[in-house]
């Protein structure tokens, strides 16, 4: 999958046009919190339930480095494999050279952000070997080459009758329908076929435990338990954060991550995995391969503010709660990971250079830490993004601002901290400034100070001040507002 991080501003101009996307968001925000709210609330104490998670994921993230060895040996110990990659290249032939050497012709994969983070079915495409995701809204997402629209729900925003068409193209049904109920059918029964004969199956893992080798994966579905009940070979992806101490310490975040993700106390599937199939078993995998993969993080990991996006564990409430992201959806963020969830990890993993939009495009309203059972605090993170960046961070790949920009900001700041400055600047600019907005050569000023203009406008200065709107100095303007007031018997100050 392409990565379109860099198109964030006009996607989003985009979307902000897009009249059924709009309407969907407003639709979502007015029920969801409503409803994460109900469900947080069957916990005796939501607080400490809260805090405890918190708490969890932020023991994992720090003794991560041990508690991956530990996973690797009991999981070895269970029979699985485990194998390391350092980046998306080392994944992809890794699960390539799985595939070849057992003459797999094609997959079904379970709903997984690692496997589109790297790039998985594009290089698997590449290779001869076609690639059919198992969940509903992921299948329609790959038929209609988009990215997810939301973690949770990946096509909740396509109208059905462009689904109807697109599966009527790719013969998933022969007679055309928008009943919803119609078209999971025939998904599913296309998919079913392809389970009957499946060879291998690929899947991402929610959490893996450290204490007993285990990897779980949540769905409401079956597609996942299906990609790795049915083949004889089940190659299961995940990144370095998904490791927890504990049984005890999953079961918990289990509970946080379907309360906040769906509003559910559980989700209709949960599935654990502590190594291939026993002799007395009569489901599951002959061959299990875990594919551990870095990406950059152990990169990153080393900064103790940024080791906190590790803590992440994929709810998507935060998309939820985010006034952006409920106004332009996940399109334009132009990658697997959307939302304030996005704005955190992408910086990291592409760069402060290729997503300034992203961590620039935030309110800082606070609403994604608040509600964040991992205990991210977000806004603090695209706060110290924006400073790298200035700075030109070597290790984020930051853009350090131009001599122009850097004299244009101290001359501001120098203005700003007197009254008497700023109001004798503005009266000195004004005429120059609508000048050129007039002429439309302000995109001249832009390009000099890009960092500044990339995400925003320059318009025209208005031709009076407030205050001397105010004050009345304008004769004109104050005899209309009187010819029209006097009547009523009301004056003009």
């Amino acid at each position: 999958m392409k990565v379109k991080t860099e198109q964030f501003t006009h996607v989003a101009e985009q979307e902000l046009k897009n009249v059924r996307t709009r309407a969907l968001l407003d639709y979502i925000s007015s029920i969801i919190d409503a409803r994460r709210e109900e469900a947080m609330s069957s916990f005796s104490d939501p607080a400490a339930a809260l805090a405890y998670g918190r708490a969890i994921r932020a023991e994992a993230i720090m003794r991560m480095p041990e508690l991956l060895e530990e996973f690797e040996k009991k999981a070895a110990a269970h029979g699985a494999v485990v194998l390391w990659a350092r980046d998306s290249k080392e994944a992809n032939d890794i699960v390539l050279r799985l595939a070849k050497e057992r003459g797999i012709r094609y997959v079904t994969k379970g709903k997984s952000m690692v496997t589109e983070e790297i790039g998985l079915n594009d290089v698997l495409k590449a290779n001869g070997i076609e690639v059919f995701e198992a969940d509903l809204g992921e299948f329609i997402a790959q038929l209609l080459e988009r990215p997810p629209f939301h973690i949770v729900g990946p096509a909740i925003n396509i109208p059905v009758d462009e689904i109807c068409k697109i599966f009527l193209e790719r013969g998933i049904m022969r007679e055309p329908t928008t009943d919803p109920v119609a078209l999971g059918a025939a998904a599913r029964a296309f998919l079913r076929d392809k389970f009957h004969h499946l060879q291998m199956g690929i899947t991402g893992v929610n959490m893996a435990v450290a204490e007993t080798g285990t990897i779980i994966n949540v769905e409401n579905e079956g597609n996942i338990r299906f990609a790795k009940s049915s083949p004889r070979t089940q190659v299961s992806l995940m990144t370095l954060e998904k490791v927890v101490p504990t049984m005890n310490d999953a079961m918990h975040l289990l509970r946080l991550l379907c309360r906040n993700c769906t509003a559910q106390k559980i989700s209709a599937y949960v599935s654990m995995d502590s190594g291939p199939k026993k002799a007395d078993e009569i489901d599951g995998p002959e061959e299990l391969f875990i594919i551990v993969i870095d990406n950059g993080r152990s990169r990153f990991y080393g900064d103790i503010q940024a080791r906190e996006a590790l803590r992440c564990i994929r709810c998507g409430a935060c998309m939820y709660g985010c006034p952006v992201y409920m106004k332009i959806g996940g399109y334009p963020y132009g990658w697997a990971y959307s939302g304030p969830m996005g704005q955190v990890l992408n910086p990291l993993l592409l760069g402060l250079d290729k997503t300034q939009d992203l961590y620039r495009a935030c309110t800082l309203c606070g609403k994604c830490k608040e509600i964040c059972p991992s205990g991210i605090d977000h806004p603090k993170m695209f706060l110290s993004y924006r400073a790298k960046d200035v700075e030109g961070d070597e290790i984020y790949k930051g853009k350090r601002r131009s001599w122009k920009e850097s004299a244009a900001v101290e001359l501001l700041t120098w203005g700003i901290r007197r009254a008497w400055r700023w109001n004798l600047g503005a009266k000195a600019t004004r005429p120059a400034i609508n000048r050129y907005a007039d002429d439309g050569k302000l995109k001249n000023i832009k390009g000099t100070f890009e960092g500044w203009f990339r995400s925003r406008d320059f318009p025209s200065m208005a031709e009076r001040t407030f205050h001397e709107r105010m004050d009345g100095r304008d004769s004109s303007e104050t005899n209309h507002c009187r010819s029209e007031e006097e009547p009523t018997g009301k004056q003009c100050k």
